[in-house]
């Protein structure tokens, strides 16, 4: 596996901080987000397997291979434990991860979590994605299709495929790690009942909400989230959180 690192020292009661990619994308895609984060956190941006310049196994991997995948590598490179942020695909990736390899979980940043049980279809999310491009940086559409291209096409559709058909809404429940959900007012792809309901669902969870960014919050609006993680990522570690962040001024619903 591939992975971007941040240089610098910091203080030895921080853990450091994984980002992990959405569908078809790789550490690229999370680069802007890692640059805030990189002054108080050691950062990592690994390219989950199949994707980026990670190696390409002869298959399609499922989320929960892909979890099993990311906990391989933390052992490989000995990270014991982490606090992790996932977009889209990732936030499945980092919630299997989390029921599955509890011990290197920390906390969780699920922003723009997929998918809405009700909008399951290959097509539903395919019209989402393209209703989201005109409030993403233009430059967004030249990394997504330079990762398109690597990964291919075909690992894109069967990944899609395990990501549609997994039931997050119900993982959730036994999740216990503080958990942060993050949403866009302007995300298409995920509406906020879902968001709404997945943090109100989580043990742990809590509920933040960016005004004016859509899907790619990491990538288009790096500050803004930052200002939101902050609080979150540097709360005393196994103490009880706030029961919720407040919004924002100006978001919507």
């Amino acid at each position: 596996m591939h992975a971007r690192v941040s240089v610098g020292s910091f203080p030895d009661d921080r853990l450091p901080i994984i980002l992990v990619h959405g569908l078809g994308m790789s550490s690229r895609y999370m680069i802007p987000l890692a640059k805030h984060l990189a002054p108080y956190f050691r950062v990592y941006a690994p390219d989950l397997p199949g994707f980026g310049l990670s190696d390409k196994p002869c298959r399609a991997l499922t989320v929960r291979e892909l979890a099993d995948g990311l906990a391989a590598w933390m052992r490989v490179v000995g990270l014991k434990q982490a606090a992790f942020i996932g977009n889209s695909l990732g936030c499945e990736v980092l919630v299997e991860l989390a029921l599955v390899h509890p011990q290197l979980v920390d906390r969780l940043v699920l922003q723009g979590p997929t998918p809405d049980p009700e909008a399951r279809g290959l097509i539903r999310q395919i019209v989402g994605f393209f209703a989201i491009a005109p409030f993403e940086r233009w430059s967004l559409a030249w990394v997504a299709l330079a990762d398109y291209v690597r990964g291919g096409v075909s690992r894109y559709l069967l990944t899609l495929r395990s990501m549609v058909g997994n039931h997050i809404a119900e993982k959730v429940l036994r999740v216990t790690q503080p958990t942060l959900v993050v949403w866009g007012t302007r995300d298409y792809i995920v509406p906020y009942a879902f968001v709404a309901r997945l943090a109100s669902s989580l043990p742990r969870g809590q509920l933040a909400i960016i005004p004016g960014a859509a899907h790619g919050i990491n990538y288009s609006h790096p500050k803004a989230f930052t200002a939101v993680l902050l609080p979150f990522l540097l709360a005393a570690r196994k103490m009880p959180l706030a029961q919720d962040l407040t919004r924002p001024a100006g978001a919507g619903r």
